[in-house]
């Protein structure tokens, strides 16, 4: 079965054939043929700048990491999801798990 290549995958594509570069040496073309992408898909994606939803979701991520900072790492996607809100982010508890999730953020258990 082919996945479909949506923009988030093709960014991370896209910066696996980067690092391939710069870590190991490996020239794009041997990348992008290993990745089953043409050179020019490559170069399209490398040079396009963020779109606004990548610039809204890396926003939400950077509030919400620093919401889970502030609350010394005790306040879950629950928690966490009210302050946005509160502040004007149109958003749901899904998608601040998802988001914590992705950046690692584990709540500690406070014993009582």
């Amino acid at each position: 079965m082919i996945a479909r290549l949506t923009a988030e995958n093709a960014a991370a594509m896209a910066g696996v054939i980067s690092d391939n570069r710069t870590e190991h040496d490996i020239p794009h073309t041997v990348s992008c043929r290993a990745q089953g992408v043409s050179e020019s898909w490559f170069y399209k994606w490398r040079d396009c700048p963020p779109t606004g939803g990548e610039q809204r979701r890396k926003q939400l991520a950077d509030e919400i990491e620093e919401i889970f900072t502030e609350s010394g790492g005790t306040y879950g996607s629950p928690k966490i999801f009210v302050l946005p809100v509160r502040r004007g982010w149109r958003i749901s508890v899904n998608t601040v798990a998802k988001l914590m999730a992705e950046l690692a953020l584990v709540t500690q258990v406070v014993r009582r």
